[in-house]
């Protein structure tokens, strides 16, 4: 069906749709044919836009149009209440359901209902909602009970449904359930001769509301009116124009007055992040993140390696060779066993509270532990030996009982069992 531009411009007087950009008179055109029918129809376009004129268009020009027409903002409901907003539900469904409440669906029987933001729809209601698309049937909220809708439906988005299908929210057959006809409304800023037609209609308008001479923009004003991006699309515009309208005495406005009511860049509007960008920087972090715990574990196995040279060949030649690292060691295995943390640490305990001659030990800066080194003639004996002479003459000088020697030591008596059952003592 061929719609002639006549019937393009007297639909857009009628909705007060201002332009004549041809991408807007396209939309408007698709609106117009397939009102006729009860085609669902998907309405895309920034924030700001005027999509919410498209769903209007189409009810008024169908069958439908002594039915009921309801808007439903499904970004404004909380997730927990949109099913029973949309479907309705029974007495007792949840708490606070003291009766019976009928859905939009069921109200709007024989109307449109307008589903705007749907790409905010938690996937549960998507469910339902593509039942609704493919059989007109829907259950309320806390019944078994099947009914019948027969409801024309227009969705709208401002997001890219396509990036939320392949994030996992939002489903794919529901897209393209919805969008049997997909009409896109251009961007303001794509609009260029439309900007300064919008700009002198608000003007207008608000001279009339306020009982006030309208604005007027000079040359270089609306230079800069045409030039600026309008992010906020026709919203943004109105707001400028009703601003200026009631802030300025001067009717006449010129290129300085009008810059000082616009943002600049770099200001601290709320600015839109992009949810492709996001994923990008949360796999940048993954895989830092997957780095430093590499980089730990290649530490930690040096460490090891260090560990094992230190109880093989003494701590001169490892203190000469590492000195950094020599203090991180806090002890993990040898040949013949593993030794836990926590006996690692009553034996830095038992050295430090040994009271032997000051020139056998050498303090360490970081965390303070002692660890042992060797006089001159016992410059190559093993840690082994030093804490199987330790244990005897504690074992000596407390007549073999092992409670007196374990607290001298500062040791737990298990331990100090387990290092004489270890060293056959």
């Amino acid at each position: 069906m061929k719609i002639n531009m006549e019937t393009v411009q007297s639909i857009k007087q009628r909705f007060e749709i201002i332009g004549n950009d041809p991408k807007l008179n396209r939309a408007v055109e698709k609106a117009i044919q397939v009102a006729p029918t009860d085609i669902s129809v998907l309405v895309a376009g920034e924030s700001g836009v005027g999509k919410e004129n498209i769903p209007r268009i189409i009810h008024s020009l169908s069958h439908r149009k002594h039915g009921k027409y309801i808007a439903v903002n499904c970004g404004a409901i909380p997730e927990g209440t949109i099913d029973s907003e949309l479907f309705g539900h029974e007495k007792g469904a949840f708490t606070g359901a003291t009766g019976t409440r009928e859905g939009y669906f069921e109200v709007a029987d024989g109307g449109t209902i307008f589903l705007d933001e749907v790409g905010e729809l938690p996937l549960t209601t998507q469910v339902r909602l593509l039942r609704v698309l493919e059989n007109g049937e829907f259950i309320k909220v806390g019944s078994s009970q099947v009914q019948k809708t027969n409801v024309r439906i227009v969705a709208a988005t401002n997001v890219n449904l396509f990036d939320a299908i392949e994030k996992g929210k939002f489903r794919e057959d529901l897209y393209y359930r919805l969008s049997t006809v997909d009409i896109n409304l251009p961007p303001l800023r794509d609009r260029k001769d439309d900007i300064h037609l919008l700009f002198r209609k608000f003007a207008a308008d608000f001279a009339h509301k306020y009982k006030m001479p309208p604005i007027k923009l000079d040359d270089a004003a609306v230079q800069l009116l045409l030039k600026f991006r309008w992010s906020g699309n026709i919203r943004q515009l109105r707001n400028a124009a009703e601003q200026i309208s009631v802030l300025e005495t001067n009717r006449d406005i010129s290129f300085a007055t009008l810059q000082s009511y616009l943002p600049m860049e770099g200001s601290n509007l709320p600015s839109v992040i992009k949810d492709k960008k996001s994923e990008s920087d949360f796999s940048t972090e993954r895989e830092i993140l997957y780095k430093v715990l590499f980089d730990m574990k290649s530490d930690l196995n040096d460490l090891k390696k260090l560990t094992l040279e230190l109880m093989k060949n003494g701590t001169s030649n490892v203190q000469e060779t590492n000195p950094n690292l020599i203090q991180k060691i806090y002890g993990t295995a040898n040949n013949e066993s593993e030794i836990d943390f926590e006996e690692q640490h009553e034996l830095s305990v038992m050295s430090s509270s040994k009271k032997i001659n000051k020139n056998e030990f050498h303090e360490v800066d970081d965390n303070n532990y002692l660890f042992a080194e060797t006089v001159e003639e016992e410059e190559t004996l093993r840690l082994e030996q030093k804490e199987i002479e330790m244990i005897k003459k504690s074992l000596e000088k407390n007549k073999g009982k092992r409670k007196a020697a374990a607290d001298e030591l500062g040791i737990s008596e298990r331990t100090l069992y387990r290092k004489i059952k270890q060293f056959d003592l």
